[in-house]
């Protein structure tokens, strides 16, 4: 691979990360002529029970009223994935509301619960239920690959679940938790204060009974997979689950998942405690503007293709990055080489 992209006709280098990004493609396909087919993007949305706490600007309700939009296609991930040619599924893992007849029969229906536990108080979820959350992502990622895709993104709709991804972002890198903690979908200085303070609350509370310590990223310190499972199920959503479930299963079947903002760069954090190797096949899209997300990514020793302020969710970040993988995957198999077009390979 790396032979072919510096034999290409251009100064060594100077396609800069369209060239590492070339390359790692080629590694996720084993092919010297990667590709890219049927992209397909999956959107989870779920409730949570840390909402009752106030800890989001947003009203619960909003889960399924932008779920019935995501249907509907009037929002913004329908756009994006308009534009990008991604194939587009809704599926409901959780939501507290009934979606019944016309409205939500662009839904798919795999609702565990109307919502989790409050984690302030009690685990999110219990040991079936997100086992049933892991099967529910793998399934959709089985269900994309079985239509000839090999490109997969992830999105969510979940008031409140920026604080889950917090709590993830300082137990699993061992940040301080108050610059993990941010302002969400736009709470003000007091409001942040309080999600603050209910989050510590809630992981001072864990750790006292788990004897679970927050560790870093380093290779020495990795935590045991049952550990990192005892972490996810307590705090996660069951939309941030699936996408795990998700993104794990693309890995195994050999597709590249594009990782969007801080809620799934949270998810795939928490897959690569089950299993590092899911890194491998990670393309981090977009930094969001959520304060803790540039941290965590560079934490991660990830580097995101875009940096547009989005804070959006629903997965935006990651399909407005298709097209720089597109034309990585077009500089492979459309540029010619030195030899072939007779020019003097001067390096």
């Amino acid at each position: 691979m790396q032979e072919k992209i510096d034999n290409l006709n251009k100064p060594k280098g100077s396609l800069g990360r369209l060239e590492s990004l070339a390359l790692q493609l080629g590694l996720i396909q084993h092919s010297l002529s990667p590709e890219l087919h049927h992209p397909c993007h999956v959107l989870f949305g779920a409730d949570h029970g840390i909402e009752r706490e106030n800890v989001s600007i947003s009203p619960r309700e909003i889960t399924w009223q932008q779920m019935l939009n995501f249907g509907r296609g009037g929002a913004g991930i329908n756009m994006f994935c308009r534009q990008h040619g991604f194939k587009l599924r809704v599926v409901d893992v959780g939501v507290d509301y009934d979606f019944e007849g016309d409205g939500g029969k662009h839904i798919i229906n795999r609702k565990i619960a109307r919502g989790t536990h409050n984690f302030l108080h009690e685990a999110a979820m219990s040991e079936s239920e997100f086992d049933k959350a892991i099967a529910i992502g793998a399934e959709m990622a089985e269900a994309c690959y079985n239509e000839g895709c090999n490109v997969i993104s992830f999105g969510e709709m979940g008031i409140a679940n920026t604080s889950p991804s917090s709590v993830w972002m300082h137990l699993f890198l061992d940040i301080p938790l108050e610059q993990c903690v941010g302002a969400g979908a736009g709470l003000n200085s007091e409001g942040k204060k309080h999600k603050f303070q209910v989050i510590k609350e809630a992981v001072d509370k864990f750790m006292a009974e788990s004897g679970i310590k927050p560790r870093t990223f380093s290779e020495h310190s990795v935590m045991s997979v049952d550990e990192a499972k005892t972490i996810i199920r307590y705090f996660g959503g069951f939309e941030m689950v699936a996408a795990i479930g998700g993104m794990l299963r693309a890995a195994e079947l050999g597709m590249v998942v594009l990782v969007d903002g801080f809620i799934m760069t949270a998810c795939m954090l928490a897959a690569s405690r089950i299993s590092p190797e899911v890194m491998d096949y990670a393309v981090f899209g977009h930094k969001g503007d959520e304060s803790g997300h540039s941290m965590m990514l560079d934490a991660m020793n990830a580097a995101p293709l875009l940096s547009l302020g989005l804070r959006l969710g629903e997965g935006t970040g990651a399909v407005c990055a298709y097209p720089i993988l597109q034309s990585a995957v077009n500089m492979m198999n459309e540029m010619d080489n030195f030899a072939h077009a007779e020019i003097t390979k001067y390096f």
